[in-house]
């Protein structure tokens, strides 16, 4: 199963971005053969939008399940639609993250934020 988490930095001793659409980078793992790869987040400097961008383009790799520690409304719509599981993220590194959901610590996002349309990182 290949999973996603935004991340500050291409490492998996990284933390986990704060913000899902604004995230620098996408950390991608494949729980299966334990590779890993980073991509830039070109939504990052978007006016408006960006957690859909975001959104399309962890769908568009094959994701099953995103660690973030929020998400807009917008954002889960897209993912949902592709059958991407969101799971709250930990404030802990990406590594952490990706080991306590192999071990089924994560719980499923259950509160989804409007978005910020255009009013973050301002």
């Amino acid at each position: 199963m290949k999973i996603a988490i935004p991340v500050d930095e291409k490492s998996l001793k990284s933390n986990v971005c704060a913000s899902f659409g604004r995230a620098p980078y996408f950390l991608f793992y494949n729980t299966q053969t334990k590779e890993s790869y980073y991509l830039d987040n070109s939504a990052v400097a978007s006016q408006g939008g960006a957690g859909i961008r975001a959104a399309q383009v962890i769908a568009d790799h094959g994701v099953k399940a995103l660690l973030t520690p929020r998400c807009g409304e917008n954002a889960e719509k897209v993912l949902s639609g592709a059958e991407v599981l969101i799971y709250k993220s930990t404030q802990n590194t990406a590594q952490e993250n990706i080991d306590a959901f192999l071990d089924d610590r994560l719980s499923l996002l259950n509160h989804f934020h409007a978005g910020f349309h255009g009013h973050g990182d301002k």
